[in-house]
This record gives structure tokens, sequence and C-alpha cells, in this order.
């Protein structure tokens, strides 16, 4: 479920792509300095729109610096980091450890049970900080991997689980903007829970593994079942989102949100027609 919440670098700017690279690289390196490389190699973009979207809401004290690293030796590069990298950080973490489960219940892979193991450290000590949350983040993981288990086959259930987890991650604290980052965090959740469905089907189905789409997917109109789902969700997500009084990067995040998001789904989709296509000789 990572690597949706993507920039589309072909409409966005040089500067802006740099400002977004700075975050990116910010939460890179505290990811090493907290949890070692182990915990580096959990780097995702999504988290970076976290990071992002909460700094442009509350304005904190940010700190830039210019520095080097294996990815980029040659050159110096900007780097931003602020208390929300941390956060972002810690919570990357807690979803890339259950992540490792659920990789683990699907496809029974070693490597994915042995690299929870490597994560439970951190993890522990992101439930041990932030208490309650994780306590409610957890559960929701817990039913959806069980749920998963028993081949739940309500999709509106299975995505809403999902959506309740990223709903917890968006509200950072209780103020007058918890309501719309909850509802914000939610439809995206469950956006981002579809589209990995949606990638996965074939695949899944294949193997026999669980997906909440094995029912829809024969339908002549499944395709657009599901991007009519997809729009939705994404529709709600931008309403909440432009109700919040963001002033900076509020480009890149509009970029993010209307054009990003649908990069991966567009890349399946075009995929499956031209195999379509190929398969019928058109």
């Amino acid at each position: 479920m990572f690597g949706y919440v993507i920039i589309n670098k072909g409409d966005m700017k040089f500067k802006e792509f740099d400002i977004y690279h700075a975050y990116y690289c910010g939460l890179c390196r505290l990811l090493k300095e907290k949890y070692g490389v182990t915990g580096q190699l959990t780097l995702s973009y999504d988290m970076t729109f976290v990071i992002m979207l909460l700094s442009g809401l509350y304005e904190p004290d940010t700190k830039s610096e210019r520095c080097k690293c294996i990815a980029h030796p040659f050159e110096k590069h900007m780097v931003r980091r602020n208390e929300f990298t941390e956060y972002a950080a810690d919570i990357n973490i807690l979803l890339s450890y259950f992540k490792c489960l659920d990789d683990w219940m699907d496809e029974r892979k070693h490597t994915k049970r042995l690299y929870a193991g490597l994560l439970k450290k951190g993890y522990r000590q992101v439930k041990k900080k932030y208490g309650s949350k994780v306590g409610r983040i957890e559960k929701l993981m817990q039913q959806l991997l069980r749920k998963e288990g028993e081949g739940c086959g309500d999709i509106d259930e299975m995505c809403r689980l999902f959506g309740e987890v990223m709903a917890e991650i968006m509200v950072y604290k209780e103020d007058e903007w918890k309501e719309n980052l909850y509802r914000l965090g939610f439809h995206l959740g469950k956006f981002i829970y579809l589209c990995d469905a949606y990638e996965d089907v074939e695949k899944d189905l294949e193997k026999g593994r669980y997906n909440p789409f094995r029912k829809m997917y024969g339908n002549p109109d499944f395709e657009e079942q599901c991007r009519n789902i997809l729009v939705l969700m994404m529709s709600e997500c931008s309403r909440e989102f432009e109700q919040l009084p963001i002033l900076e990067n509020i480009e890149i995040l509009r970029n993010i949100i209307y054009s990003g998001v649908w990069y991966r789904y567009e890349k399946v989709r075009r995929e499956r027609e031209s195999e379509e296509k190929a398969g019928t000789g058109r």
C-alpha cells in the first residue's frame, strides 16, 4: 500500500521539485538516524506528503541544510526537517511493520517475516511514544488482516478500515482542524487501499491470494466501476483539503492530490487496455 501518494513530476516546476525532494531527503536521513539502515529502507514518498501537508497547515520551524549522501555523493543537496519529519518517520516504521506482516500472510515469504522482526524494536518504540494513537491503528490493522484472512467480500468494509488508519495518521493533534484532517485521511486511505487492490487483482487471483475486487473483476464494467469509486474517494479528499488554510507549498500538494495519486492507476489501466487490444488483434 505504499507508493501511491506521489508527485506528477512532469507537471511540476524545477523549484517545486527541489523543495519536495528536500523534505523527502530529510525523512530519509531521519529514518537512518533513528532506526538505522533497516529503518531507512522503509522510506516512501507517501510520508513526504504527510510532512508537507502538516507543515503547510501548522507552519513549524523548519531546519534547512545542504549535504551529501550515498544516493547523491557528488554534490550537496537541500534537506528540510521539522517536527513532522520525525512524526512521519515514526509512522513509516509502524506501517512498514504491518506491511511486512500482511505480505507474510499473503505470500508466506520468510524474508518478509524476517524484516518484520527487524522492525519490531522500532515498532515498539513508536507504540510507546504515541500510546493510544498506535493502539487504535494497531487494532484497525489487526481487523483488516483478520478480515483479509477470512476472505471478506465487503469492499466498503475493507477500505473503511484502512481509511480509518490513514485518518488516525493525518490527525496530529486535537484542534479545530481535526475533523477536516480526519476526513481527508479517511478518503485518501480508502483510495490507497482500492488502488492497491486494483493494481494487484490479476496477480492475486492467479496466485489464490485475497483481493476485495475478486468478485467484480470478471464484470464487463469492472474498469468503469473502479474508476467511479476512486474518483468519488479523491473528490471527498480534495474537498477537505481545500478547506485547510494552507499557503506554503500549496501547488506541490495540489499536484499530488489532483494528479500524482492517479499515476500508478493510470499506468496499470493503460497496460490492461493494451493487453486487451493485443489479445483481440485490434
